[in-house]
């Protein structure tokens, strides 16, 4: 959990000094960021097919097993940045045509290249922070990731404003401040990793060798479901993104705020989702399948209990909040009444994401990803759309909407994963596939 917040503070460090230039330069981020979550998501999936195989990988005892799988995660991160920063580079010509305010179009070429090139580097930490989580040595990680955000925080300073002698960069200095501090980050964990005595053997010993193709897909048959499953949800909050654009910048730059608060909040259930997915994936590797329902059930209460504070936060120190990131009056109002919403969604969006870390853990992703899509697009978004602008209710139409999408896969999800997770289950292999069978 520790080390999910701190890779999400690097976002609420940006956004908190972004935010003191200006409501433009935070929509330009805003944008900027939108349209880098869909890369995101498939770094997101592969951080997740790592965990799943290095965790059995643990439970079975075979680190080859290990070594294989987090290789095979690096390398695609390193692909999906590369691919993410070319694919950039070509949508320059084409961003004055995503019906954004032009101001703030105008605003964010430099920077969104920055924080693209940054992609690579992020990815490739995020799999080898999950392969660190999986062999249950996760604080080395975090500190590392921890003082990457220092590191942005001075960079920042430096460059933004122009201290010490700097040149004064604004939005391009927060850039560019990313992209190094980024890259310090990925190099300290991989030093990290090869030093470690009880790391050693788990890492492999070439990190950038291309790995053969068929184990490369099997790892990829992992990799598109866990991906598809994040970014049912994720690219629901980027299409509200654009929706709530469309109303000019003070709607984007609150939504921003409102989002990169419930989104680092939400750092903390993903992090304990990602230890019940290593733990139920140690105990499938391990075949001890009656520890499941104990797993699950101590996952759920301390995710209800964590998601009943902030639904006090939210309530009582909404607009308190708001002033911490923004001077402006309408964009404050704005983000204060998201805020009551978010307060509203924060159990269902903290129950769907610990589900899914339990059923991530027995290798069962294809129908969860269904589910939360039929939960978010079938549902969420239209009547998010409905309520933006059939009821003229602006972004906190968009957010009602979110919020049923939120709270309907949360029954689906739960549902399933106290079914998958029954005493009586066991594994069983066909053609070369486990399936579950009870």
């Amino acid at each position: 959990m520790a080390g999910q917040v701190s890779q999400m503070l690097m976002g609420v460090v940006d956004t908190l000094m972004i935010g003191r230039l200006g409501t433009v330069d935070l929509a330009a981020s805003t944008l900027a960021q939108t349209i880098l979550h869909i890369p995101l998501m498939l770094g997101i999936g592969v951080a997740i097919a790592v965990s799943i195989k290095v965790s059995q990988a643990r439970g079975a005892k075979a680190p080859g097993r290990a070594q294989i799988a987090v290789q095979h995660g690096f390398f695609l991160s390193l692909v999906l940045g590369a691919i993410t920063f070319a694919i950039s580079l070509a949508m320059l010509p084409l961003l004055p045509h995503l019906g954004q305010d032009p101001v703030v179009v105008d605003r964010m070429p430099v920077f969104f290249l920055l924080v693209s090139a940054s992609m690579a580097p992020a990815l490739a930490s995020m799999a080898a922070r999950s392969h660190a989580d999986a062999m249950a040595r996760p604080w080395p990680a975090f500190w590392i990731i921890l003082a990457g955000v220092l590191l942005n925080v001075f960079l920042n300073w430096l460059l933004i404003g122009g201290n010490w002698g700097a040149p004064e960069m604004g939005l391009e200095g927060a850039g560019l401040a990313t992209l190094m501090a980024r890259i310090v980050s990925l190099v300290g964990v991989l030093m990290w990793l090869r030093r470690s005595p009880l790391m050693r053997d788990w890492v492999p010993a070439h990190w950038f060798r291309i790995p053969g193709r068929k184990p490369l897909m099997d790892f990829w048959r992992i990799v598109w479901p866990s991906s598809l499953q994040v970014s049912a949800e994720m690219s629901a909050f980027i299409a509200a993104s654009f929706v709530i654009g469309t109303l000019g910048a003070e709607a984007l730059a609150a939504h921003q705020v409102a989002m990169i608060c419930v989104a680092t909040i939400f750092m903390v259930p993903l992090g304990l989702s990602m230890a019940v997915t290593v733990q139920i994936g140690e105990a499938f590797g391990a075949t001890t399948h009656e520890r499941a329902r104990p797993i699950v059930l101590s996952a759920w209460a301390m995710g209800f209990t964590f998601s009943l504070i902030f639904v006090g936060v939210f309530l009582a120190f909404g607009e308190t909040i708001a002033r911490w990131f923004l001077t402006e009056t309408g964009p404050i109002e704005i983000v204060t009444g998201l805020f009551v919403i978010a307060a509203f969604f924060q159990i269902g969006d903290h129950s769907q994401i610990l589900s899914s870390g339990v059923m991530r853990g027995l290798d069962d992703v294809r129908t969860p990803a269904l589910m939360t899509f039929v939960a978010h697009w079938v549902i969420g978004m239209p009547l998010g759309s409905y309520l933006t602008f059939g009821q003229g209710m602006g972004a906190a139409g968009m957010w009602w909407g979110l919020s049923a999408g939120l709270t309907l896969a949360a029954f689906f999800l739960g549902h399933r994963a106290w079914r998958m997770t029954r005493p009586n289950i066991r594994v069983g292999r066909i053609e070369g596939a486990e399936v579950m069978i009870s």
